[in-house]
């Protein structure tokens, strides 16, 4: 893991397009988030995320901030034993597990704030797998039109978090695009679209949202004295 932080950061660090944040102390780090990051041990992790780590990259050229999924209630005490910075929640199906319910981001955000973790909750526009995973009707959130995108937005805001995760990539095969559509059918598929409202209906969305808290965030961070870029 050491060796692809250090490539990572090597080849496209200085690259414009490669994302830093701002921390409280002031230094700008990478950020990456780490899928299923709870199959690794904690003490393989604390090897690369701890001060005392055989392969720490802490307080040097290679340091960043990494963040963990929080699946599971549980998790969040392997993740502070790992040396994590932060947990994010991934799954945009309210309910689908403890980290991607909403009424459990109030009580994550607190624990995030006593350990001096940066949370992440994680908003979809709704979920439909159905076509590549046939057994997970379960799991499929309708949109209502936006309305399912926005009470999700509402809830994540309410924690005031530092940052916020859109889970979408535009990946049409789990339902979670937000870029235009129009309607489309193929021979064995139908492509969700937008109707009644415009192809960029989504979009709209996330910017209408994306100014509220950039508003909001900007007043609780002075309380926090949390960085607001």
């Amino acid at each position: 893991m050491y060796k692809n932080v250090q490539y990572i950061i090597d080849k496209y660090g200085n690259h414009p397009a490669f994302y830093r944040y701002k921390t409280k102390t002031g230094n700008s780090l990478p950020m990456f988030y780490v899928y299923d990051s709870y199959i690794t041990k904690p003490e393989q992790w604390a090897n690369l995320l701890t001060v005392s780590g055989s392969w720490s990259i802490r307080n040097s050229p290679y340091d960043a901030l990494f963040i963990a999924l929080l699946v599971e209630d549980k998790h969040k005490y392997d993740i502070l034993r790992s040396g994590f910075n932060g947990i994010y929640t991934y799954f945009a199906t309210n309910g689908f597990t403890y980290g991607s319910s909403y009424e459990n981001w109030a009580k994550l955000k607190l624990f995030c704030d006593h350990f001096q973790l940066i949370f992440i909750p994680s908003v979809g526009p709704g979920y439909i797998d159905t076509s590549i995973r046939p057994w997970n009707a379960q799991n499929t959130r309708n949109r209502v039109n936006g309305k399912y995108y926005e009470t999700a937005l509402s809830a994540a805001l309410q924690a005031h978090p530092s940052v916020i995760s859109i889970t979408s990539f535009n990946e049409w095969h789990e339902g979670t695009q937000i870029e235009k559509a129009v309607p489309k059918r193929t021979s064995n598929t139908v492509y969700l679209d937008y109707r009644p409202h415009k192809p960029s209906h989504y979009l709209e969305l996330t910017r209408k949202w994306s100014e509220k808290y950039s508003k909001e965030r900007a007043t609780y961070a002075l309380d926090d004295q949390m960085p607001v870029s």
